[in-house]
């Protein structure tokens, strides 16, 4: 009984062991760079406009007079209170409706290309114009095996995957980093990517670089689907005992 006892022991531990190992080799991430190896990041990735995007254009001249009527507020300068600049949403068509000039399709156009487009259609009524573009609504959602699920802001034009795990407290050390998950959304059609961040490659992966509403999914990894097996063999058991024990005592109970 005692040799069973202490071979049941081992096992758990060799099981444990080799649960350890699994887990703690693919929690590295850029496994194959090597040292003093400088990586050029050639990805030519540029922030495009999507349908429902709320954006924020503001355009302004020399003369503030005459660009006024480009520029949309909501609410009166009264007792102190600062008027709010009206955003554009971007419709089912992928435009936006701008003063004055009327409707105009910026969807699948990057922030630079907007506002090439934009000086164009005001270049009647401005000269050199300056305007100033940006996504008011752009947010990253990560979800699963990092410390801190959630939806996050982002400030500018651009980040990455990278960037988006640094904002959920990065991979918890059960999530699988070599098979990240990114769901992308464009117009309505949901497309799939999956990206190994154990692997220098992942810079020129389509998805390294998030647009705006993306959701990226970091899946359990061996030693996570391992533990949850054994707990649930654990809390089986512990129920049978449980049962075994009550029984036993209701017996002895009516003897």
């Amino acid at each position: 009984m005692f040799q069973k006892i202490k071979l049941t022991c081992l096992t758990f531990a060799v099981a444990a062991l080799v649960v350890s190992c699994s887990s703690s080799k693919d929690v590295v991430y850029f496994q194959d760079t090597s040292q003093f190896e400088t990586l050029v990041d050639d990805n030519t990735f540029s922030t495009k406009f999507k349908v429902d995007d709320l954006v924020s254009i503001y355009v302004s001249v020399l003369d503030p007079e005459a660009s006024a009527p480009f520029n949309l507020y909501r609410g009166a300068q009264e007792g102190g209170i600062r008027p709010e600049q009206v955003d554009y949403l971007v419709d089912k068509n992928g435009e936006i409706d701008f003063p004055v000039i009327g409707k105009i399709k910026i969807a699948g156009l990057s922030p630079s290309e907007a506002q090439d487009l934009l000086k164009q259609k005001l270049a009647d009524y401005l000269v050199n114009p300056i305007i100033n573009i940006r996504i008011k609504n752009f947010t990253v959602t990560v979800l699963g095996l990092v410390n801190r699920p959630g939806t996050y802001p982002v400030n500018g034009e651009q980040i990455t995957i990278m960037e988006a795990l640094g904002y959920a407290g990065d991979i918890n050390i059960k999530g699988r980093r070599d098979n990240v998950l990114v769901i992308r959304d464009f117009d309505g059609t949901k497309v799939y990517n999956r990206i190994n961040l154990n692997e220098k490659d992942a810079l020129k992966s389509p998805v390294y670089y998030l647009t705006q509403n993306d959701v990226v999914y970091v899946e359990p990894n061996k030693s996570a689907k391992t533990q949850s097996n054994l707990d649930q063999r654990a809390s089986i058991a512990i129920s049978i005992v449980s049962i075994l024990i009550t029984s036993t005592v209701v017996l002895l109970t009516r003897n």
